[in-house]
């Protein structure tokens, strides 16, 4: 299906001309890479005083003094001088303290563990070049880019790293990105983490503290698990996934949104598959908008995957997301959200809604007429 203006009545406009997320093919050097490696955007001012606990989830205020109290004694921990010191390979790293060096957020999505995590780097005494932030993919991207030894030379110098979604689906990661925290503690880097679901593990949507523990093996002794329970807080008191508007509708807000993509949602889904998921946040580089026609049901899972990582960047970014076709919640199978990576698919649903509902002014600003249909 055409998404040009002429296929729908328009007159073209060459300087107003939407991009194409299809038409990129960015290049992230490793440099990048490590200089990314802090919260994005969307939680670049979240602070623990702007988490808002659920009242009848008092494991929600809890997590906050913990974690608070966990950022202020890591002030104590090894100094800016003697991370360069090690960095460059100059004098020995002092002795790791005793105890749990780290902590890991133990909930469902949308109970607000990356807002946490981030304020918890936020708050850590240190100056930004001695805090890392990251999700799982990006640490093994990391590792890819500068390999094992120079990862662990980088990153030893810091005072605490942060992994958001810990992935524990393939076991060759686990055990590499494992390998490599053992290091980082012995060099004396304080630890935290969130993480996704195992396959097989359906239960709440959540993965139970015990198994990540069990699943990082010598590096449990370093994490104290804190428990936050609550229901998804993008849906707290909100209306449900909002319904798409027409490719017309689509297609004019994207000619009238300075910055916006268009793009046919089956070609997008070709593109990932030629752009390595590591490339996937410089894709949406400077957009203001994606708009998407066609929106139809993934076709197989690695499809699915990738555009999990896709809804992640974008809602990291905070881009709304305008689309027509069928709404967000229908595109994983029910044997999909029935399997073992179910929790991935119901937070790209989750988030993807919450883009589309970011959108609706979009459409109200861009034109007269902005009837769903």
């Amino acid at each position: 299906m055409s998404s040009s203006p002429a296929a729908h009545g328009l007159s073209p406009i060459a300087e107003a001309a939407p991009q194409s997320l299809c038409a990129r093919e960015p290049h992230v050097p490793a440099d990048r890479l490590v200089a990314e490696m802090v919260p994005p955007p969307r939680f670049d001012s979240v602070r623990f005083d702007t988490y808002i606990p659920d009242p009848n989830q008092p494991s929600q205020t809890e997590a906050v003094r913990v974690l608070g109290d966990f950022a202020a004694g890591l002030g104590a921990a090894h100094g800016a001088a003697s991370g360069r010191r090690r960095l460059f390979g100059l004098g020995r790293a002092p002795k790791a303290p005793t105890g749990p060096r780290g902590v890991y957020l133990d909930g469902g999505y949308g109970v607000g563990k990356t807002h946490l995590l981030a304020s918890l780097w936020h708050a850590t005494p240190a100056e930004p070049a001695l805090k890392a932030f990251g999700t799982f993919v990006e640490l093994t991207n990391l590792v890819g880019a500068l390999g094992f030894q120079k990862t662990v030379q980088t990153l030893s110098g810091h005072r605490l790293l942060c992994i958001d979604e810990f992935e524990l689906d393939d076991p060759g990661d686990t055990v590499l990105v494992s390998t490599l925290l053992g290091k980082l503690v012995d060099a004396g880097v304080a630890l935290a983490a969130t993480s996704n679901t195992l396959p097989g593990k359906l239960g709440e949507g959540r993965f139970a503290a015990a198994d990540f523990l069990r699943e990082i093996q010598g590096l449990s002794a370093h994490f104290r698990p804190l428990r936050i329970d609550g229901e998804d807080y993008r849906h707290r008191g909100l209306p449900e996934a909002p319904a798409p508007f027409s490719d017309e509708q689509v297609t004019k807000t994207a000619y009238a949104t300075e910055g916006a993509s268009l793009d046919d949602f089956p070609h997008l889904l070709e593109h990932l598959a030629r752009v390595h998921p590591s490339r996937y946040g410089a894709l949406t580089d400077g957009l203001a908008a994606v708009c998407l026609t066609d929106v139809r049901p993934v076709p197989d899972q690695s499809t699915a995957l990738r555009l999990v990582v896709l809804a992640d960047r974008l809602y990291d970014r905070e881009v709304p997301v305008l689309a027509s076709g069928m709404p967000f919640d229908r595109l994983f199978s029910e044997e999909m959200l029935n399997g073992g990576y179910r929790k991935k698919y119901f937070r790209a649903i989750s988030r993807l809604t919450a883009l589309a509902r970011d959108a609706g002014p979009l459409v109200r600003d861009g034109n007269s007429d902005g009837d769903r249909t």
